[in-house]
C-alpha cells in the first residue's frame, strides 16, 4: 500500500500539521525539513533558508519538542565545496526556526546524536577532526572530543553514553571515543573507504560498510578490532539494529534493497525491495516499524518488522536523507 502525503510550506509562523508523534526527514534536494505526522500522514515543510548550503541529518530532543539540524554545506563528504558553520534549532510543534548554534568557522557539521541523560548533544564536525559537544539546556558549545582522523562523518553512542564510535569515511577507519573524558581511545583500520555506522543493542558489536567491496565490517567492542565480515548483496550504507537486538537492517543503495542481517548467524537472512537509493534506517521507538529514507526518489519506506514487507511509501522531499523521531 502506498500513501502519498501532502505538504504545507511553513516558515516561522505557526501552522496546522504534525503532532506529537512525528517523523523528521532532512531533504537535501531542496534544503528543507519534513515534519510528518505519524498518525494522520500530514506533512509540514520547514525551509532551512540557508542559501547555498543545506542539512543532511537531524535529531529531536528527548521530549520531542525541539529538532536540531546541522547545516553541513554544499557538497558531500570529502568533496570540495562550501563548509557549513551552523546548526538550526527548530520548534517541532510550531515548525519555527527558534535558534542557531554557530560553530565559529566552517566545520561541516553533520550528524547530531543526543545523550539525554547528560543533557548533551554531540555533533560530528569533520573539518575539526572532532565531535563537538553542546549543552542542550543552554544550546552552547561546551567542548570537543577529538577523533584522531579526518572525515568523521557519522557517530553512534554506547547505551550508557560513555563511549562513541565514528565512521571516518576517506581514511576508512572507525574511531573509538571516551565521551566522558573527551579523548580518543583508538582508531581502528577497516577498509579503503567506509560509510555509516551502527551499534548492536547490547553494545557488543559496531558495524560499518566497506565502500570498496560488498561487505559489512563487524567490530568487537571488547578488543576494538574487526573480527568478522558479513557479505552483502551490494555496497552497504546506513544501518540500524532492531529493538529486539536480533537483526541489523542495512541499506544497499545500488540494489534498491534493505538487507536484514541475522546477528546471531552474522549473515544476511533476507532482502527487502524499497524505492531508489535507500540511505538511512530509523527504528520507530515502541513499534515494529523501520523507516528507510530513499534519496533517489524523495520518499520514505515504512517496513513492517513482523512481516518484513514495505507497508507504505511516504512522500518526503527531494533528496530525502537523515531521519529522526519526535515523540
Amino acid at each position: 500500500m502506498k500513501i502519498a502525503i501532502g505538504a504545507v510550506v511553513c516558515g516561522v509562523v505557526v501552522c496546522a500539521g504534525a503532532g506529537a508523534q512525528s517523523l523528521l526527514v532532512a531533504n537535501q534536494g531542496n534544503a528543507t525539513l519534513s515534519v510528518i505526522d505519524a498518525a494522520s500522514g500530514k506533512q509540514v515543510v520547514v525551509e532551512e533558508k540557508t542559501p547555498g548550503v543545506h542539512g543532511h541529518e537531524v535529531i529531536a530532543s528527548a521530549d520531542g519538542k525541539t529538532a536540531f539540524l546541522p547545516i553541513y554545506g554544499s557538497t558531500g563528504v570529502g568533496k570540495p565545496g562550501i563548509d557549513g558553520h551552523e546548526m538550526l534549532v527548530i520548534d517541532v510543534p510550531t515548525h519555527a526556526i527558534v535558534g542557531r548554534v554557530d560553530f565559529g568557522h566552517g566545520v561541516r557539521p553533520h550528524q547530531p546524536v543526543l545523550d539525554a541523560k547528560r543533557h548533551l548533544l554531540y555533533v560530528t564536525t569533520e573539518q575539526d577532526n572532532a565531535v563537538t559537544v553542546i549543552d542542550t539546556r543552554t544550546q552552547k558549545i561546551v567542548g570537543k572530543v577529538p577523533t584522531g582522523a579526518a572525515e568523521s562523518h557519522m557517530l553512534v553512542l554506547s547505551s550508557d553514553g560513555t563511549k562513541g564510535y565514528t565512521a571516518n569515511v576517506g581514511p576508512g577507519s572507525v574511531s573509538v571515543l571516551d565521551m566522558v573524558g573527551r579523548k580518543t581511545i583508538a582508531v581502528i583500520p577497516v577498509a579503503g573507504v567506509v560509510q555509516r555506522i551502527a551499534i548492536s543493542k547490547d553494545d557488543r558489536w559496531v558495524f560499518t560498510s566497506d565502500q570498496t567491496k560488498p561487505q559489512l565490517a563487524v567490530i568487537d567492542t571488547k578488543t576494538n578490532t574487526v573480527t568478522k565480515w558479513v557479505d552483502l548483496p551490494g555496497t552497504g550504507y546506513g544501518a540500524a539494529a532492531t529493538a529486539d537486538g536480533k537483526s541489523l537492517l542495512v541499506c544497499v543503495p545500488g540494489k534498491n534493497q534493505v538487507a536484514v542481517v541475522d546477528l546471531a548467524a552474522m549473515k544476511v537472512a533476507r532482502t527487502i525491495d524499497v524505492p531508489a537509493s535507500p540511505q538511512e534506517v530509523l527504528i520507530q521507538p515502541g513499534a515494529p516499524v523501520a523507516y528507510v529514507s530513499c534519496i533517489g526518489v524523495g520518499k520514505v519506506a515504512a517496513i513492517d518488522l513482523k512481516s518484513w514487507d514495505v507497508a507504505r511509501v511516504i512522500d518526503a522531499g527531494p533528496g530525502a536523507d537523515g531521519l529522526a523521531w519526535a515523540k
